[in-house]
Formats: structure tokens, C-alpha cells, sequence
């Protein structure tokens, strides 16, 4: 997934990387330390990737300027429009789930150029025909401004890209090893293929050692833990 991530990051580009977005991290820099030497990274607390000295309200102005390029979110639930929920499921006064919240997740579904959908799960609980609750929405009328919207969704399956003409999700390509079968058994809406749909490429080996290396050692001061267990040989 942060290969996929990385390919996704283009040269003297702005990219952020929120909370709880340890993979995102990874690609980021990998792109940053390979063919993006040029791009602004971002990464929220990081010590290193943290420009901002006012706190999250600095960085949320800098976004509602349209200073960012890239984005990545996440949902608990995503469904085939490309709608984002992060609130919960189930009767509003008496949620089976409930979600961390959309702290900003709205806003930065809007304004950044482009917007990667990250999950590290992909299953019919989380990919889902219809949110339960809309807390970003995949589409917008065509009144509401909105510079950027979702882009890719990246999981541990597939990648889909964004179809905004209607389609909503359609399977670009699947990673190595996944079929089309083991893809609609694991998702809750029948998916829809890009004509070109394809494999993955795998990362290439120096993509791994510097996963392994030098991308470790950056992202282990802000996710500590991830650091430790998500590189185990």
C-alpha cells in the first residue's frame, strides 16, 4: 500500500499526511526520498515534517487556502460512491459503532487537489453500497465549491480510482495474488473494473530496502509502535 501511495506523489507537489495515517507516512516519504526530492511534506506532529507552530487550527487555515495538493483519508465506512463515514452505523440515538468523528475530515475532503482513501481492511463491513452516515461526501452538486475530491482509494486488495462522471469506484487494478472473485467476496457492492484494469506492480526492491531503512527510522518518531511490528521480516 505505500508503494502504491508513493507512485501516487508527484515532484514539487504539497502533500499532508493527518492522524492516524502511519501507511500514508510511509508512502509519502518513500516518494519524498526516491523521485520526489522536490515536494513539501507534511506530517501532522511529526518533528521533522511540521511547519506549523499555532497548532491544528494553522494547519487547517493553510488547507482552506488550497495550499495543499494531496490529502489522505480514511472512513469506517466507504462506500461505491466515494462517501466517507467516520460518525457511526446504525440509529442515531442508539449507534451500533461509533466512529472517532469527522474532525476535519469534511473540509479536507473538499479543498485539497487530490484525495487518496486509505484503508488497511478491505471487507463488506467497511466497504459498503451505502454509508450509513455521510460525513464526506464522494460528490457534490455542481453550485458548491469544491477544488479537489477523492482521487484513489488504496487497500490491502486493490486500487480503485475515482470515476467523478457517475461510475463513483472502479477497480484500476488488483494487487498480486487477489482475484476478481476473492475481491467481490470481500466487498459489499459488486465492483465495477476500469476497462484497462490491471495488476498492481509490486515495489521494486530498492522501494523495500528504503522501506525497511531509512522511511522506518522518520516514521518511527511519530508512530512508534507501527515502526516496530508492520516492518518484521
Amino acid at each position: 500500500m505505500a508503494s502504491v501511495i508513493a507512485r501516487e506523489v508527484r515532484d514539487g507537489e504539497t502533500v499532508a499526511v493527518g492522524t492516524l495515517a502511519a501507511i500514508p507516512a510511509c508512502g509519502t516519504l518513500l516518494a519524498h526520498f526516491t523521485h520526489a526530492p522536490r515536494a513539501t511534506v507534511i506530517i501532522i506532529n511529526h518533528p521533522d515534517y511540521w511547519p506549523f507552530r499555532g497548532g491544528s487550527k494553522e494547519f487547517y487555515d493553510f488547507a482552506q487556502r488550497g495550499k495543499i495538493d494531496l490529502f489522505f483519508l480514511s472512513g469506517g465506512e466507504i462506500d461505491r460512491r466515494g462517501n466517507l463515514n467516520l460518525m457511526f452505523v446504525g440509529d442515531h440515538e442508539r449507534p451500533r459503532v461509533r466512529f472517532p468523528g469527522g474532525a476535519g475530515a469534511a473540509m479536507l475532503y473538499y479543498m485539497p487537489r487530490r484525495v487518496v482513501v486509505f484503508r488497511a481492511e478491505h471487507s463488506p463491513r467497511i466497504f459498503v453500497e451505502r454509508v450509513d452516515t455521510v460525513t464526506s461526501p464522494g460528490s457534490t452538486p455542481l453550485d458548491v465549491v469544491r477544488p479537489g475530491g477523492p482521487w484513489k482509494v488504496v487497500t490491502p486488495l486493490c486500487v480503485f480510482r475515482y470515476d467523478p462522471g457517475g461510475a463513483g469506484l472502479v477497480v484500476e487494478s488488483l494487487h498480486p495474488g487477489v482475484s476478481r472473485e476473492e475481491l467481490g467476496r470481500r466487498t459489499g457492492f459488486a465492483p465495477a473494473y476500469d476497462g484497462a484494469a490491471g495488476v498492481t506492480p509490486e515495489p521494486t526492491s530498492e522501494a523495500l530496502d528504503l522501506l525497511r531503512t531509512r522511511v522506518k527510522d522518520a516514521v518511527a518518531r511519530i508512530y512508534p509502535r507501527f515502526a516496530a511490528t508492520a516492518f518484521a521480516r
